[in-house]
């Protein structure tokens, strides 16, 4: 009968402790190095919290110049009709040379073209309003100050120019005040008259929402009177409906869609907030490479970590670029039907390693929201629409650090729908919006919405 040496039965264990100890010790410490290097949240870790940032690898440099015949496309000189303005500059000499002192021959002009600015400034206007009198109907007839909303201390283009520059452009409140010349007080009571004019809109704008064949949501945070709140972003190619929250909750999302069916498709990431919307989702492929990415770097020993990885990883950038690659119809679904069958290869094929898994079984269980893109060319395979148009609030975010105060959050969500929205129409946003209140001003009892989109967006549901 074969018996153990207790001896070495104790050292076997005593060995087996250490090894269990050294494996814990090494993912204590591959998790401290990504920490490190990558912050809290990995590679999901937005830039300006990553810890230490490499630096910048150097670029090879190019041949400086056009390679001989070709045409050129730097700056083209403007005519003098083009012109916005023509100045005529004195001669520093007379009609005699400052040297010799005979006669100079007029010579004519050399044009210089120049482009330039004026400084943004605040002019004080009065309008002198003639008052007419009737004695028979007793009334007395007198215009309106052009340019100017009723009752308003401040002009239109002023206006326009603030809510833009604040607004879409991201320019903090205390640099627009120093410019334009008026108290923070003040211009806050601008913006939320403003807001008060457009109330009407982001709801008008979440009706053309909902039948657009192709949307995009996301959400970040962002603070609303000292306390963590969140800005929810709905956006198509042609609009953008901000909603500053208090919460993160899918009633959010509930509120915008509705509980009735929707045509289209949704691109999203994988929050579960926006699962129970009545429409299909596409979720986000750009969120899986990054997880995908993230098992790599975690589990760089692996043999078959590193083997799905170099298989799973190009396969989802392949089916993210496919979209904007210059190729017929027929190309593209022959090519997106081949990518989506090595997708689920590649996701059917036998795994032991637990991330792998992990990652097969979300396509697995999510198997109705990962290939619209495959069916229909005009949805991405990513969420990179909805990650821009959040970028200028992020930003904004850091400046800020959010809201002061609930009403502040309203105002910012009518505005930022607006000016947004008007900005992919591709129009010039500061004349649309100052041509806008001058027709509001003209009459207030006009449909902001049509004003705002007169051809893109269709016309208002009929109540009753």
């Amino acid at each position: 009968m074969f018996t153990y040496c207790q001896e070495c039965f104790e050292k076997q264990r005593e060995i087996d402790y250490l090894k269990e100890e050294i494996q814990r010790l090494k993912q204590r410490l591959r998790y401290k190095e990504h920490k490190d290097n990558e912050g809290f949240f990995g590679s999901s870790t937005s830039s300006a919290k990553i810890p230490i940032k490499a630096n910048t690898p150097e670029k090879e440099s190019k041949p400086k110049g056009a390679r001989a015949g070709h045409q050129g496309c730097g700056r083209k000189k403007i005519t003098l009709s083009e012109a916005d303005c023509i100045e005529t500059i004195a001669s520093f000499v007379g009609e005699k040379c400052p040297n010799c002192g005979s006669s100079l021959t007029d010579k004519g002009f050399d044009d210089r073209m120049v482009f330039d600015s004026r400084p943004l400034t605040v002019e004080r206007v009065i309008y002198r309003l003639p008052k007419k009198y009737c004695s028979h109907c007793r009334r007395t007839f007198q215009p309106s100050a052009p340019g100017v909303l009723p009752k308003s201390l401040y002009g239109n283009q002023l206006i326009a120019n603030a809510a833009s520059m604040h607004y879409l452009y991201g320019i903090p409140m205390g640099r627009i005040c120093e410019q334009i010349g008026i108290g923070a007080g003040t211009l806050v009571e601008i913006f939320h008259h403003l807001a008060k004019l457009f109330n009407a809109v982001p709801q008008r704008l979440i009706e053309e929402y909902r039948q657009t064949p192709v949307r995009h949501a996301d959400e970040t945070g962002w603070r609303i009177n000292g306390k963590n709140g969140y800005v929810w972003l709905f956006a198509t190619e042609k609009i953008s409906i901000f909603l500053f929250r208090k919460t993160r909750s899918a009633k959010i999302p509930q509120t915008v869609f509705g509980d009735k069916p929707l045509p289209g498709v949704l691109v999203v990431d994988r929050y579960a907030g926006y699962n129970k919307t009545p429409c299909a989702l596409q979720y986000c492929y750009a969120h899986l490479l990054r997880d995908v990415e993230d098992l790599e770097k975690e589990f760089s020993d692996s043999d078959e970590v590193k083997a799905f990885v170099s298989v799973m990883a190009p396969l989802l950038t392949a089916a993210m670029n496919l979209r904007r690659q210059q190729i017929s119809d027929n190309e593209y679904y022959a090519k997106a039907a081949d990518i989506k069958a090595q997708i689920i290869g590649a996701v059917e094929s036998p795994a032991i390693h637990l991330g792998i898994r992990h990652i097969q079984n979300i396509f697995h269980e999510n198997t109705h929201r990962m290939y619209h893109w495959a069916g229909d060319r005009r949805v991405p395979a990513e969420n990179n629409l909805a990650e821009r148009d959040l970028r200028p609030t992020v930003i904004a975010r850091k400046v800020s650090f959010g809201s002061l105060s609930d009403a502040g959050a309203h105002t910012r969500s009518v505005l930022m729908s607006v000016l947004h929205s008007l900005k992919k129409q591709n129009l010039d946003v500061v004349k649309h919006l100052k041509d806008i209140l001058d027709q509001l001003s003209k009459d207030i009892t006009l449909d902001p919405l049509t004003l705002l989109f007169p051809k893109n967006l269709s016309p208002p549901a009929k109540s009753g």
